[in-house]
């Protein structure tokens, strides 16, 4: 009974302490937790309705409409690539707000755009909500990898892995808020009502992080982390003196691509991502299509149920996974993502729809969160947001490819105004089954030569 007590206790206090250790944690990353909870918010929001949008508003087909929503995606983990760096040169402070301004911005243009232009495809309400996306695609690719590079600095070793993870789940949270905003509001006003209250949360957002993260709590956030990093002593900050000229070269050096076991990594995971791609670009318009009553009615809160469970499972993941290896945790989790889409074949029902929200979502938190810490932990110092970049390129040519055939299927398969039982949603969703499973299978044969040579922290390979 004694030794029955010991173990609970221990287990416990393993799942626990990790929540403890974030919570007494600086004033610099609360700001940041704070700004991801909104962005998650309006980034989701936006994105849950954006097909919808371009169906109703400009006028485009669900073809027409599923490249626009793939140019937002996608431009985003492109931008990712090519802005990454910002956090490198100019800090964590001046990158969120320089990127929140952005994405205010490009909200304003994209809600606007229905009443400045005429609408169809390539006409001028178009271009203007192509404009807007272009905002929120340049702000939105300096903000990740600046509130990861923000979590690298302001934690200790402790409570790294904790910090990744909740703010994966804080962003999250935000993105189920949508589907409890958005229904009543876009019933009331349609969807640029609906638009227009996500531009008045990002306004909040930018003026949250002006007054929480200001420029003494940044720095005494470093200082504070960088006391308890013991590593720290014996990792030279190698760019630190180094010229424009000399940084560039630097960079150039330390591109992780021509290791092929990272690029191997990266690349595989394009598969199981096609399932998040379809959050957006498919599941909107199949809740809304191949169900009736209160799933119809109430779409977004389906669409957007996915990151509320997110938010409840990853950080309680973590804690029980922390000690597990990265490797094992990623074919694991990508396998449990999968095979729930299988069930979406058996027809739409609610019991297929929620086990496949429950089921992918718990896959999901296995193994994402840890791909993230993975990136960002295996960088040199001082180049955390260029990895963050080039890790999430694979991202890119998901959101691309899936943007691109995902209206077909669509209109082949769960076409707009057909009555219900003419669908034949079983075979879309069994052929996006077997396009996901191809990951964790090839992750799996690949497990020999992959760990042979898998990193895990950037000192380790110098």
């Amino acid at each position: 009974m004694e030794e029955e007590k010991f173990t609970f206790k221990k287990m416990f206090k393993e799942l626990t302490q990790p929540f403890v250790d974030l919570f007494h944690t600086s004033r610099a990353l609360f700001g940041v937790n704070l700004s991801y909870v909104l962005e998650g918010l309006t980034y989701f929001g936006v994105l849950s309705l954006l097909a919808i949008f371009y169906n109703d508003y400009i006028k485009l087909t669900d073809v027409q409409a599923g490249p626009m929503v793939g140019f937002l995606t996608g431009g985003i983990t492109l931008a990712m690539l090519i802005l990454g760096a910002t956090v490198d040169w100019i800090g964590v402070r001046k990158s969120l707000l320089a990127a929140i301004s952005f994405m205010l911005i490009g909200r304003i243009f994209l809600t606007l755009s229905p009443k400045l232009g005429s609408p169809g495809l390539w006409h001028s309400a178009h271009w203007i909500s192509l404009g807007g996306l272009l905002g929120i695609i340049i702000g939105y690719g300096i903000y990740q990898p600046a509130a990861y590079a923000a979590v690298k600095k302001f934690t200790t070793p402790k409570t790294a892995a904790m910090g990744y993870a909740m703010l994966y789940a804080l962003m999250n949270l935000g993105g189920f808020l949508p589907g409890i905003i958005s229904p009543p509001i876009r019933r009331a006003y349609g969807i640029l009502g609906v638009y227009w209250v996500y531009v008045g949360i990002t306004a909040v957002e930018l003026i949250a992080v002006w007054f929480i993260i200001t420029k003494k709590a940044e720095k005494e956030a470093e200082e504070e982390a960088m006391a308890e990093k013991e590593q720290e002593k014996e990792e030279k900050d190698e760019m630190a003196d180094m010229s424009f000229k000399e940084k560039l070269v630097y960079y150039v050096k330390h591109f992780p691509l021509k290791d092929m076991r990272f690029l191997f990594f990266i690349f595989i995971l394009i598969p199981v991502q096609t399932l998040f791609a379809h959050n957006w670009l498919t599941l909107p318009q199949y809740t809304s299509r191949a169900f009736s009553g209160f799933v119809q009615k109430n779409f977004e809160f389906f669409v957007n149920l996915n990151p509320i469970l997110i938010f409840i499972l990853t950080p309680l993941v973590a804690a029980i996974t922390v000690k597990k290896n990265t490797y094992n945790m990623m074919i694991a989790g990508t396998f449990v993502m999968a095979i729930p889409t299988f069930i979406l074949a058996l027809g739409p029902n609610l019991y297929t729809l929620m086990s496949y929200l429950i089921l992918m979502t718990i896959g999901e938190a296995m193994w994402q969160p840890r791909f993230l810490q993975w990136v960002a932990e295996i960088a040199p110092k001082n180049m955390t947001g260029i990895y963050m970049g080039i890790g999430q390129f694979p991202w890119f040519l998901t959101k691309i490819i899936t943007s691109l055939y995902s209206g077909w299927f669509l209109e082949h398969y769960c076409p707009a105004n057909t009555p219900i039982n003419q669908l034949h949603t079983e075979k879309m969703w069994f052929i996006y089954g077997l396009i996901a499973i191809i990951s964790p299978i090839s992750l799996f044969l690949a497990r020999k030569w992959m760990q042979k040579g898998f990193k895990t922290k950037y000192q380790e390979n110098l």
